[in-house]
């Protein structure tokens, strides 16, 4: 069985579980305050890939763990990536029409509702890393909250979004284009690898293992989407193909070219594998899951 058929019979279950998680953790609410409850929804749930939660729980498998221990946090940090989706496709930023072949939220229920939207979402993400206590000890979910909120502000996602803003229309460097893509994309992928491992108790050589693997697939990722806006239909990826070109944002297509830029990816992947060498068959989905970040189609 090829690692694509190895990784869709993995994900299958797991996506479901947090999907069932999610819908849950974003159910119950007041009578008060109207629509931003179901703008909340409509950001998270319904198609999505999943990776972030995915990738925490793979990490915690690796190491023996359960998804159940680090379920929780799983879904804080896909509510965190639906949060910055929501903000990034507003008119100020990005200006999208179109998430994952929907209207962004900001179209469906105006730019108030979309930011607020946003907002609370990123609170509850917060809320549930705080219900992690039930399953892992005060210490290790206070390590796992300072790592999370580091990779969403200046120093990670955040920091990444403001360079990406300010560098549009410029020429950049290799160097200042690896930041962006380390912060801006980077850092929450591997902040949900290096949760899954803390919350699981890896020790510190397997931590420096896994944030090596992290690093190089989130690189990999962002380097295989700016590919993609670039090669693939408006249908595939589910937002307008072309964007980032139109946009002039700082790209591995648009310094290098995209078979320079798919080498890169292709670089990266191997870093990933070769982070993995001292793991054992149960890191087998981190390893499909870096195959996949270079050679999905969407």
């Amino acid at each position: 069985m090829n690692w694509r058929a190895q990784l869709e019979n993995y994900l299958h279950p797991h996506r479901a579980r947090v999907d069932e998680a999610l819908d849950q953790y974003l159910s119950g609410n007041p009578p008060m305050p109207r629509v931003v409850c179901e703008a909340m929804r409509y950001a998270t749930l319904g198609a999505g890939k999943r990776l972030r939660p995915i990738l925490c729980i793979a990490a915690a498998e690796a190491l023996g763990g359960k998804a159940e221990q680090v379920l929780p946090t799983a879904c804080a940090l896909e509510l965190i990536h639906a949060f910055s989706l929501v903000h990034d496709d507003l008119p100020a930023m990005d200006n999208d029409h179109l998430r994952r072949g929907q209207p962004t939220v900001w179209v469906k229920y105006g730019e108030a509702m979309a930011i607020l939207a946003g907002d609370a979402l990123f609170a509850k993400a917060f809320e549930l890393i705080a219900e992690q206590a039930r399953f892992s000890s005060p210490e290790r979910v206070v390590q796992t909250l300072r790592l999370i909120a580091e990779s969403s502000g200046v120093r990670g996602m955040c920091g990444g979004q403001v360079e990406d803003i300010l560098n549009e229309g410029q020429v950049v460097s290799e160097a200042t284009l690896r930041f962006i893509h380390a912060h801006k994309t980077g850092a929450l992928i591997r902040a949900s690898v290096l949760a899954g491992a803390i919350l699981t108790g890896a020790d510190e050589p397997r931590q420096t293992a896994l944030d090596a693997y992290s690093r190089a697939l989130g690189l990999a990722f962002q380097i295989t989407d700016d590919i993609l806006d670039e090669t693939a239909s408006t249908e595939q990826i589910g937002k307008p193909a072309g964007s980032d070109r139109a946009r002039r944002k700082a790209t591995y297509a648009a310094l290098f070219g995209v078979e320079t830029a798919r080498a890169h990816a292709q670089q990266a992947l191997q870093d990933a594998l070769s982070a993995l060498q001292a793991f054992d068959e149960r890191a087998d989905p981190l390893r499909w899951l870096a195959h996949y970040a270079v050679e999905r189609e969407k």
